[in-house]
């Protein structure tokens, strides 16, 4: 009997059978690694403007965008030199006569996506709420991108900072 548990665990483990060749031809041979294009990895400038432009609202204003709200890092709380950059933005909007904004909250490249989308929301909703209390009639809404969307893709500490950060979307 202990022969028969023998031989039945070594022709499972493969020593001593006969069958190693067979093994080695059953093998699956890994498909090489196929490089993105480049295009698809890092944008061109001139496609990363084209889509600056459009999610700024520049074309809506007629002057230069509103100003993005910075903030530190792993911080939703609103940073003394944004208030200035809040009231400005909302002096803007009530000139202009704008109805609908978007605040998209974004986050750095650092954490999760998850994380992110929830930190970029929680500075979208404060920028919302520090406008109301300025008084903008505005209609409001929030959404967040977190990493997933940045404004800047090199992987810099400026570029970083600009993304976390509230952008000014125009909506008509």
């Amino acid at each position: 009997m202990a022969a028969l548990v023998m031989q039945g665990c070594s022709s499972l483990s493969g020593s001593g059978t006969g069958q190693e060749g067979k093994a080695g031809e059953e093998r699956i041979r890994e498909q090489p690694i196929k490089e993105a294009p480049a295009r698809a990895v890092n944008p061109d400038r001139s496609e990363l403007s084209a889509r600056h432009e459009a999610e700024s609202g520049k074309d809506s204003l007629g002057k230069d965008s509103l100003m993005d709200v910075l903030f530190d890092f792993d911080k939703d709380s609103l940073r003394a030199d944004a208030l200035p950059v809040l009231e400005a933005n909302a002096r803007q909007l009530k000139s202009s006569g704008i109805a609908r904004i978007l605040l998209e909250g974004r986050g750095d490249e650092i954490g999760t996506s998850a994380y992110n989308l929830v930190l970029g929301e929680r500075r979208a909703r404060n920028v919302k709420t520090y406008l109301q209390h300025l008084g903008l009639s505005v209609d409001l809404k929030t959404t967040s991108y977190g990493k997933d969307r940045p404004l800047c893709f090199e992987h810099t500490n400026d570029c970083m900072q600009k993304n976390r950060s509230v952008h000014f979307t125009v909506k008509e």
